[in-house]
């Protein structure tokens, strides 16, 4: 059997962007607040931490992928909030958020955690967001740390296999 790779929650010396919606603040600062929270739990110090607020959750992927591009971030973690309204609006948004932090992994390289509330109400967004369900910023972070890891270990490629040579 071949090796196993996985990632850690050892997040010291790591680089960690944040992208928040402004919209439906008053369940994106809890998970903000998680997510830091969580990250600091991890080893992350304050001033690795980038917070950048974007007007909603459609926003959030150019941004994410934005700061992808820089290089300077080990992952970035997307947080905002879409909450059913009487509307097809909320499936176009929740679609499109969901595919363009998607991509940002996928054409970057750098790991891009989804940690957008979808609710169909006020109630369940709150019971995400630090309430009865725990905190999605939170869990994000934590996926966050996991995935920054475990991208490091697959940049480095496999060991080198002891005992074995190369065939003539």
């Amino acid at each position: 059997m071949g090796m196993t790779l996985e990632g850690n929650l050892n997040g010291r010396g790591l680089r960690f962007g944040l992208v928040a919606s402004r919209f439906n603040d008053f369940i994106v600062k809890h998970l903000i607040e998680g997510a830091q929270e969580a990250l600091r739990k991890c080893g992350v110090e304050d001033d690795l931490i980038d917070l950048v607020r974007v007007p909603g959750a459609m926003e959030i992927p150019v941004a994410a992928k934005r700061l992808a591009e820089t290089g300077a971030y080990d992952a970035i973690l997307c947080l905002g909030c879409v909450i059913r309204g009487g509307t097809t609006h909320y499936d176009l948004v929740c679609g499109e958020a969901a595919k363009g932090i998607a991509q940002v992994p996928l054409q970057t390289g750098v790991p891009a955690i989804f940690a957008v509330i979808t609710a169909e109400n006020i109630e369940q967004a709150i019971e995400r967001s630090g309430a009865k369900m725990g905190n999605k910023g939170y869990e994000g972070a934590l996926a966050a740390v996991e995935m920054a890891t475990l991208s490091a270990q697959l940049r480095k490629g496999p060991p080198a296999r002891r005992g074995r040579r190369k065939q003539p």
